[in-house]
């Protein structure tokens, strides 16, 4: 993007940023990434919504950082097609319908649940331990659902689905399911924090991981296919029950 597209980004508009409840970064290594990510999060979440303004220092005030990481991680998500610049005035979060929100949901259900059973049917050698050590990554899910802390939510889940994909060997799995997860809206997630409903659902990752630890393929595409239906069942604020 050019320079002046930069320029167009960085004026102040009316949205309440503070709304977000944006995290603070303080002395960390690459903050470029850091905001990138917290901004996926939120967008993912839903809390981050369509039709709203953005700005980069009002955003960058939050975040307690200066207003060029953020100008740039704006700019990464702009790449991605997350966003779009709106001249002179910020930028705004990419529209999805539910129609293309379903056919992400149904492409990764095509690519995970085989991939996944592979992966359980082949936990062996060096695999186990490494498979073993997502048992951590798991619990530090369901402590961010309990805080309700949605941003460590997605954060973590998006590790813990990655990190198992690895295994498989195939990098440009990991890079599509990547990309597919960071476009996906879970528009009913706030309502959901906290609740027993979304704690128990926390559980199918330590069931995951047991199915792996267990070479249960079968079991392990069971769970997949269950785990990514909630994405526009519950998760996505349809039939959300108790």
């Amino acid at each position: 993007m050019k320079r002046d597209s930069m320029t167009e980004i960085e004026t102040s508009t009316e949205e309440d940023a503070g709304a977000l409840q944006l995290p603070s970064f303080h002395q960390q290594s690459s903050l470029r990434e850091q905001v990138a990510d917290a901004l996926r999060a939120h967008l993912v979440s839903g809390r981050m919504r369509p039709g709203v303004l953005y700005s980069a220092p009002k955003l960058a005030a939050e975040f307690g950082v200066s207003a060029t990481p953020v100008r740039e991680a704006m700019l990464d998500l702009v790449s991605e097609g997350l966003v779009d610049v709106v001249r002179n005035k910020g930028f705004r979060v990419t529209h999805l319908s539910d129609a293309e929100l379903d056919a992400m949901a149904e492409l990764r259900a095509l690519i995970e649940v085989p991939v996944m059973g592979m992966i359980a049917e082949s936990c062996e050698g060096e695999r186990i331990p490494a498979v073993k050590a997502l048992c951590k990554v798991a619990d530090a899910i369901t402590d961010a659902a309990a805080r309700k802390d949605l941003v460590a939510y997605i954060e973590l889940d998006t590790e813990f689905h990655l990190r198992f994909l690895e295994l498989h060997g195939n990098a440009h799995i990991v890079a599509v399911i990547r990309d597919l997860r960071r476009r996906s809206r879970l528009y009913g997630l706030e309502d959901l924090a906290g609740t027993g409903l979304m704690l128990r659902l926390c559980e199918e990752h330590q069931q995951m991981v047991d199915a792996a630890l267990e070479r249960d393929g079968e079991t392990m595409r069971t769970l997949m296919a269950q785990h990514i239906g909630h994405v526009r069942s519950v998760w996505a604020g349809r039939d959300v029950e108790q």
